[in-house]
């Protein structure tokens, strides 16, 4: 920006997009604590507090949970926001509202003043440091929410729960997706640690929703409702019949609790591929039956939901698909569907990930269902080297039948050029990775119709 111009004339979406990302990676420089937003939305007129809520944790599906939720409500009638991270592509996408990506000029209106209220009050004391990045957006999403007048927000956990800055809410509905090994590092290194974390966001009263969860995960969500007051539901009361799954989604039919009645049975049908998304829906289905949502809306709600970048297929003949698989739980799942749709195709596995992941884990899961392995690193300073990558392929007892290295996207796609039409190539590792395949796509797609 010009020297001496006014910040609320100079500022443009790439300004706030470069400070941002100047406030450092949002996981490498969390400062937990709800101190700092908590002030901070309150100088702001506490947002949050303008629209009701529901609050979502998990380890794995929870974005997937959420997108389903707000399209229920979206198809309910209710203004909806939406709150979820990370990006792919550009931090817009993290602060939805009715379906919609926030437009660049209202990112811009609500970093402006974000940061400058933030700014002032580190001047008066009132903070003691910038909000970190996440706290940023946190904030920047709820003042969004708020002046758009939305009924309902469907806001996603960052990490953990307990500490995480969007637990600030009052929600109307808490829920929790399937728990499982992920940021050790900040949340502990059992089930029970890990767990007990993401149960921080039960509330006294609130009622909570648990999805299937591994036993000593369920231990410790249950003695957090209860030590709450909270009334709980399990989404396996919701019980699922008529199952059908194919590559392209699912279809079933689920039974509200205590009932047998035909005419409390709900027809899902989720277009988001794998196995695993019948879970999720039948989470969000739940979430929207305890919301009183009636039939209809729960399922046109589920049946329109989109949610780029996990199995999403961007590119035919090849077929090619983005995941955002980047933990061993993930890459469990992912791996599941591709020894579904193996069939004669040959499989191309094109794997980037960061240092501080389970490499070995995620490796030995995903490594050996490749026929070409393409190893590559996402451009971020955190990202592992496709050479160590090709050390860790090497010793698996069941290596891929050809080893790639290619560094950066464009090399991957040189590489790709090698694929058949009838092969399938898989995207997977982080979602930093999936990001810059998703931009690609984007941009080529872009180019065909100009």
């Amino acid at each position: 920006m010009p020297p001496g111009v006014p910040l609320h004339l100079a500022m443009q979406y790439p300004d706030s997009v470069e400070f941002l990302y100047a406030l450092g990676n949002e996981i490498k420089t969390a400062k937990f604590g709800l101190d700092r937003i908590r002030t901070l939305l309150r100088a702001l007129g506490d947002p949050q507090s303008r629209f009701r809520a529901v609050h979502v944790a998990g380890t794995n599906g929870k974005g997937s949970t959420c997108a389903m939720i707000a399209s229920g409500l979206l198809a309910a009638g209710f203004r909806t926001g939406l709150y979820t991270s990370p990006h792919l592509i550009e931090p817009t996408e993290r602060i939805r509202i009715d379906g919609a990506d926030l437009s660049r000029a209202a990112f811009v209106e609500v970093f402006r003043e974000v940061h400058e209220t933030a700014e002032a009050m580190v001047a008066r004391g009132e903070l003691d440091m910038h909000p970190t990045y996440f706290e940023t957006v946190t904030a920047m999403g709820f003042l969004a929410f708020a002046r758009a007048r939305v009924e309902w927000a469907v806001v996603e956990v960052g990490l953990g729960g307990r500490l995480d800055a969007t637990n600030v809410l009052a929600p109307a509905l808490c829920a929790v997706t399937p728990i499982d090994y992920d940021h050790e590092a900040f949340l502990g290194n059992s089930i029970e640690a890990i767990a007990a974390e993401k149960a921080g966001i039960l509330k006294t009263g609130v009622p909570a929703l648990f999805s299937a969860q591994r036993p000593e995960a369920l231990t410790v969500l249950e003695a957090k409702a209860r030590e709450m007051g909270a009334a709980f539901h399990f989404s396996e009361q919701w019980a699922i019949s008529h199952l059908e799954t194919n590559l392209d989604g699912a279809r079933f039919t689920l039974q509200r609790p205590r009932s047998l009645d035909i005419k409390d049975r709900l027809r899902i049908e989720c277009p988001l591929r794998g196995a695993w998304q019948v879970e999720n829906a039948r989470v969000a289905a739940a979430a929207l039956d305890l919301l009183e949502l009636d039939a209809p809306a729960i399922e046109e709600g589920i049946r329109a939901v989109r949610w780029p970048g996990r199995l999403e297929r961007v590119a035919i003949r090849p077929d090619i698909f983005i995941d955002g698989a980047h933990n061993p739980a993930g890459c469990a799942a992912l791996a599941e569907y591709i020894r579904a749709s193996k069939g004669a195709h040959r499989t191309w596995l094109v794997f980037g990930a960061m240092r501080d992941k389970a490499i070995s884990e995620m490796a030995a899961l995903l490594f050996p269902l490749a026929d070409e392995l393409v190893l590559t690193a996402p451009a971020q300073s955190r990202a592992l080297r496709p050479e160590v990558l090709a050390m860790e392929a090497e010793q698996l007892a069941n290596p891929p039948s050809r080893i790639h290295i290619a560094h950066g996207f464009v090399e991957v796609m040189a590489v790709l050029r090698g694929a058949q039409p009838e092969d399938r190539v898989f995207i997977a590792g982080s979602l930093y990775l999936a990001g810059e395949a998703k931009a690609w796509f984007t941009a080529q797609e872009a180019r065909r119709a100009s």
